[in-house]
């Protein structure tokens, strides 16, 4: 729209059609962002999808985890998230981790189920434990699943 300072008042305002016609273009420039945008974030998620359950857990998630631990030690914890997905990469879309269902391990896929391996391996023998709980909602549907890896004292 022009600056109202560069105006010549003397000249006729744009029509209601003229007006039209520019809200119409930046309606459409702002939806066109919306649409790339859009577009972005959906390759994003297609990328972590096809690495999660194609690909092994890395040496840098793995030091990811051991940092995500150490913090949370000295932040005076017990337990720390140490690791989340999508719910949708669970075999049942993580109806079994939200119901606490004891075979939810077995939805388990791709990474989510590498990083539940290496737990019963070296984890769970050295005292750790695992939960996993959905941690958001998004429009009321399980959204992401979060892994919690404690290592309080046992309790009687």
């Amino acid at each position: 729209m022009a600056d109202p300072k560069n105006t010549d008042s003397r000249a006729a305002p744009p029509s209601a059609s003229e007006l039209r016609m520019i809200l119409l273009k930046e309606q459409m420039a702002e939806s066109k962002k919306r649409e790339e945008q859009k577009g972005r974030e959906e390759s994003k998620v297609l990328a972590f999808t096809d690495d999660f359950l194609k690909n092994q857990v890395t040496e840098d998630e793995i030091a990811m985890v051991r940092r995500l631990v150490m913090n949370a030690v000295k932040d005076g914890k017990l337990e720390a998230m140490v690791y989340s997905f999508p719910s949708d990469l669970c075999t049942d879309s993580g109806r079994a981790i939200n119901s606490s269902d004891p075979q939810w391990t077995t939805t388990l896929q791709g990474k989510a189920k590498e990083f539940y391996n290496r737990y019963m391996e070296f984890g769970k023998p050295q005292g750790f434990k695992l939960k996993a709980m959905i941690i958001n909602f998004p429009g009321g549907m399980p959204g992401d699943v979060g892994f919690f890896l404690n290592w309080a004292p046992e309790t009687k």
